[in-house]
């Protein structure tokens, strides 16, 4: 049977959300298509959040090495294109993340396989792929029909999909050989440097109140400010403003900036709003 490989994205020991939101996308295709769901797991530590996965796919591949613990180009290229050569998946998806645009483009240009980016929505037609993406700034959604090709790979931007629970039985459990070069990589983890406690995480609030150049000068940022504590809300921004430095570019909203999906999204002086 024909497959749909997802790769799971984890950082400090936590699964990130596109992971899951890449296999409600995955589960959809394999419904309408017939095809399998396959989970890639990397890391010695990922192993302790595989339960998690055990209702979202029908197979688990886990690779239980050390060198995983943290992306490294070098260790995933390795192991995808192993697994790419001896399971040929239809598809593999990956997140649009900086994971992902580090890693896909890669991939691609190692093993020939089309690679579209950035989708917001895929679906099979016959032996094609088609896609849809935003181009020109986000202004225009464009509907792609890929050529004909054995296997295929997309990143997914986070938030376009929902994650869905299967009703069905657990995934069989696949233990993938620890790699041999393991003790040869050109490069070593250390460690995360944290961003400074000022640029905080817009693309996980509930509430944004986001500001544009129509707030007219830095001086009235303090009012935005003020609204955002009075609701609950986090304070983000349009290009223009983080270009001109009124707020740090942690805080930027859109195609140039972070992805975001709260609850509440309050645009203020944002042309277009």
């Amino acid at each position: 049977m024909k497959e749909i490989l997802v790769l799971v994205e984890h950082r400090k020991a936590e699964v990130r959300d596109i992971s899951t939101e890449m296999l409600g996308l995955a589960n959809s295709l394999a419904k309408s298509h017939g095809l399998g769901v396959t989970v890639l797991l990397m890391g010695e530590k990922a192993s302790s959040f595989q339960d998690m996965f055990l209702n979202l796919c029908d197979t688990l591949l886990l690779v239980k090495a050390p060198a995983m613990d943290n992306y490294d180009a070098e260790p995933y290229l390795k192991v995808l294109m192993d697994v790419l050569k001896e399971r040929k998946p239809l598809l593999t998806l990956m997140g649009h993340t900086a994971m992902g645009m580090d890693l896909a483009p890669a991939l691609a240009a190692r093993t020939g396989i089309p690679l579209v980016t950035d989708c917001l929505d895929l679906d099979l037609e016959g032996d094609c792929l088609r896609a849809e993406r935003q181009v020109y700034g986000g202004k225009v959604n464009a509907h792609l029909k890929l050529k004909p090709s054995r296997q295929y790979l997309a990143t997914i931007r986070p938030g376009s999909f929902a994650s869905e629970a299967r009703d069905q039985k657990r995934a069989e459990v696949v233990e993938l050989a620890q790699p041999s070069w393991e003790n040869q990589l050109r490069r070593k983890f250390i460690g995360y440097i944290e961003p400074e406690i000022e640029d905080v995480d817009i693309s996980d609030a509930d509430i944004l109140v986001s500001i544009g150049r129509g707030i007219g000068k830095p001086e009235n940022i303090p009012i935005a400010e003020a609204f955002a504590e009075a609701i609950g809300a986090t304070l983000s921004c349009s290009r223009p403003v983080a270009d001109k430095g009124w707020l740090p570019k942690s805080r930027q909203v859109g195609t140039s900036g972070k992805t975001v999906r709260p609850k509440v999204y309050i645009a203020l002086g944002i042309s277009g709003a």
